[in-house]
């Protein structure tokens, strides 16, 4: 499994969400996690179709196919229970 981080620097919940995105990385060293700037990375972001609300997290299993998705500031709880469910 793959998380494709969506954010954007004037974004306050992903400046939150990045302290809690480091410590999963700690925890899931399996896990790669790419980061995408909703305002750089265009391309991408309409690839996956990403909304106005960010952060996204994008779970893609080895076929780069979508099998979740979380929208807006979660949790660390929230995102281990999610990784969990589509492990």
């Amino acid at each position: 499994m793959k998380i494709l981080k969506f954010n954007a620097i004037w974004c306050s919940g992903c400046i939150v969400m990045k302290k809690i995105m480091k410590e999963i990385e700690e925890l899931y060293p399996n896990i790669e996690i790419e980061s995408y700037d909703y305002d750089m990375d265009e391309e991408i972001v309409k690839q996956w179709n990403i909304g106005e609300i960010i952060p996204v997290l994008v779970f893609v299993d080895e076929s780069n196919n979508e099998i979740g998705r979380l929208i807006g500031e979660k949790t660390k709880k929230e995102i281990i229970k999610e990784i969990e469910r589509l492990s």
